[in-house]
């Protein structure tokens, strides 16, 4: 039996955090939300100790290296991410968002592909 895809409705998360009409799993909505706070820590609690991001061309191991990607990214550019739509098939499940910060084009559509593994994110590239 394939896996089934599961769309999910078109909507937005404020640059604060503080309104998500997108429904997501959990630990993409603490992500987000974090994110949007810019706040390292919970930002960071939803990766699975071995999990991989992959951003800018580099791939990040380990929850320490996730932390300083992070830690990074979040100083040179500050940014805030609006998520227009979600769609999930299986463990996996791709972001829209509208990105907003300090860097040429912005604002921008970037597309976050997660990979989940139980409630934790086991993997996350962006482009």
């Amino acid at each position: 039996m394939g896996k089934r895809s599961q769309s999910f409705p078109a909507g937005y998360q404020d640059l604060k955090g503080k309104i998500m009409t997108v429904e997501l799993p959990s630990a993409l909505e603490t992500y987000f939300a974090a994110k949007n706070r810019k706040d390292i820590e919970v930002m960071l609690s939803p990766f699975a100790a071995d999990a991989v991001v992959r951003d800018e061309g580099h791939e990040h191991h380990s929850r320490e290296a996730i932390k300083a990607w992070m830690e990074e990214t979040t100083r040179k550019y500050g940014v805030s991410v609006k998520v227009r739509e979600a769609e999930r098939s299986g463990d996996h499940v791709v972001v829209n968002g509208l990105v907003s910060g300090d860097f040429k084009g912005s604002p921008a559509t970037l597309t976050y592909r997660f990979l989940l593994r139980g409630q934790a994110i086991a993997g996350l590239e962006i482009g």
